[in-house]
């Protein structure tokens, strides 16, 4: 189970983390299941975890050492059985010395740590990248691109990519949308990072 938590404000990961019951707060028209109890026996994947206000990290704290929570406006403890994964690109030990990120919580989570250098540190996973992106937006737009010609993957490792896998991945979603052939190309490179590449070109 996948959570995008700093896609969503306080009230409503909240609600998506832990449930609520009816009448909760305004809009709760029905009981709902949270994240938590939707991935008890398995894995939850928490992205942007430095997203979390003061007051959920409390709650995150208690499901990790308690396994248990209750539903927004229940007194009903729920037990859960599950690994927690988590995700950042903040340095949460800064974030720790400026009294926004819970230390105890940090050394709860960081039992076992993977930190993965940014996209222009890893030039050779660019092109395996771009494959599975053409694959999975072709599929979505009903397009019958089949694939990328060697110079345009070229130009693209060549980049730096400062948004990272995001930036790669939108960056492909729109040449595959706006390409009326079986197979992306060069033209296809949106000229802002094609400029970078010729620019660069010219200094050499």
């Amino acid at each position: 189970i996948e959570v995008s938590c700093g896609a969503l404000t306080e009230t409503l990961l909240e609600s998506e983390l832990f449930g609520h019951v009816k009448g909760a707060f305004t809009g709760a028209i029905k009981d709902r299941v949270g994240r938590f109890e939707l991935a008890n026996g398995g894995t939850i994947f928490l992205d942007e975890i430095d997203a979390f206000s003061t007051a959920l990290q409390v709650k995150l704290l208690r499901v990790l050492q308690e396994n248990e929570f209750e539903r927004v406006g229940d007194t009903k403890t729920v037990k859960v059985d599950l690994r927690i994964i988590t995700a950042t690109n903040q340095d949460l030990q800064k974030l720790i010395t400026q009294d926004k990120f819970r230390k105890d919580l940090y050394y709860r989570l960081n039992i076992i740590s993977i930190e993965v250098p940014p996209l222009k540190e890893r030039k050779g996973d660019i092109p395996l990248l771009i494959e599975d992106f053409i694959k999975r937006h072709a599929g979505h737009t009903n397009k019958k691109i089949t694939g990328i010609s060697k110079e345009a993957v070229c130009i693209l490792a060549d980049y730096d990519w400062p948004g990272n896998i995001r930036q790669l991945r939108n960056c492909i979603r729109m040449m595959v949308v706006m390409c009326d052939r079986d197979m992306l190309d060069v033209q296809d490179i949106p000229p802002e990072i094609y400029k970078v590449r010729q620019l660069t070109s010219g200094s050499r």
